[in-house]
């Protein structure tokens, strides 16, 4: 799974980077991905997508 954020629809609720630590909130006070999805934290990763209120994680 590859995962990214969709910086034109993000509104920097920080949301996913509470869920999973493949998140943080940048410089421009938008998520962006910090880890890399792996077998151990696959789960965290869905979870975070699915929990986006603007559906920014692709």
């Amino acid at each position: 799974m590859d995962v990214k954020v969709n910086k034109d629809v993000c509104i920097g609720c920080g949301l996913c980077a509470s869920i999973s630590s493949l998140f943080q909130i940048g410089d421009d006070g938008l998520a962006e991905v910090v880890g890399v999805v792996n077998a151990d934290n696959e789960g965290e990763a869905q979870e975070a997508k699915d929990s986006c209120p603007v559906q920014a994680i692709e």
